[in-house]
């Protein structure tokens, strides 16, 4: 088996690029900007180059390796390798990303949802070694959410990844792109903050935190909001899957965990019907590595 692997992390903002052996150790990685805007083809031709820089540092032939695995926030066409997300890769949605990069490197390449990715991560080298049922969200431009059973990935009908951040916990909230209102996406990811933020003069999701901690009264409303729909979600999960932990990760999510952790945590003590003591709230622990590692653990699983 090919001691390689290349992780791809596709978020809305940025995208990361490592080599990953078996053990999901990261020997080289590379971050470029998604800019989804600039359109598919420059994002195709500045994801090639970081591919090209990463195994040249890591000095791997592309042809040596078990595969290239891309971590990508859904809805996607996993058979196709087409990307259907027009909300976080706006000028993306309809390109098929799969064909191109294996044609150039001549190597396995498969589309895994990026929140499934940071979930094999952590099982793998992270935080959810060990668990048999675990559960993870990542906070970020969007609000993914995995679930891992038995060491499994879980898949829904059609083998689809099932969109846990498109749990509604305010059915008079604002609407989403999903279709539905009030879901935890459309409440607590980047993007909701911002815009409920904007109202007020605040610039982007991290000047309403930073106002919310300078004591201002609408950035605290805003981010309050935020966390009750995460401990209205987490009491859905804990009721449907009764996980021995759930993760907390994504740029936001780790940048703010004990808030989503308290909120969390409030859901599982009012929780009369789960196991005392028995679910942990802990924070993914490979960072901006996860999805990464997981995506190439995909492929390394597949050699």
């Amino acid at each position: 088996m090919s001691r390689f692997a290349l992780g791809v992390d596709i978020g809305g903002t940025k995208i990361a690029v490592g080599a990953v052996d078996a053990a999901g150790a990261v020997h080289t990685r590379r971050t470029i900007a998604t800019d989804a805007e600039a359109g598919f083809d420059a994002g195709i031709a500045r994801l090639t180059r970081a591919i090209d820089e990463t195994l040249a540092e890591a000095c791997v032939e592309a042809a040596a390796l078990a595969g290239i695995g891309l971590g990508c926030p859904g809805p996607f066409d996993e058979a196709s390798g087409r990307i259907e997300n027009f909300y976080t890769l706006p000028g993306w949605e309809g390109n098929d990303i799969v064909t191109p990069l294996a044609d150039r490197f001549g190597t396995p390449v498969r589309l895994i949802n990026d929140a499934d990715a940071a979930l094999l991560g952590e099982a793998l080298a992270g935080a959810a070694q060990g668990a048999r049922v675990a559960l993870m969200l990542t906070v970020g431009t969007g609000l993914g959410g995995a679930a891992l059973i038995d060491g499994v990935i879980l898949r829904g009908a059609a083998n689809e990844h099932p969109e846990i951040g498109h749990l509604i916990v305010d059915p008079t909230g604002p609407e989403c792109y999903c279709g539905g209102r009030g879901c935890l996406e459309s409440l607590a990811a980047g993007p909701a903050l911002a815009r409920a933020g904007a109202e007020f003069g605040y610039a982007d999701a991290e000047a309403v935190f930073a106002a919310a901690e300078a004591g201002a009264a609408p950035a605290q409303a805003i981010v309050g909001r935020s966390a009750d729909a995460m401990e209205t979600a987490v009491w859905s999960l804990i009721h449907s899957f009764l996980p021995e932990v759930i993760l907390i990760g994504g740029g936001m999510g780790e940048r703010h965990f004990a808030l989503y952790r308290e909120a969390a945590e409030r859901a599982i003590a009012r929780a009369v019907l789960a196991p005392a003591g028995a679910i942990r709230v802990v924070k993914a622990a490979l960072g901006n590595d996860a999805g990464m590692v997981g995506a190439a653990a995909l492929m390394l699983d597949d050699a």
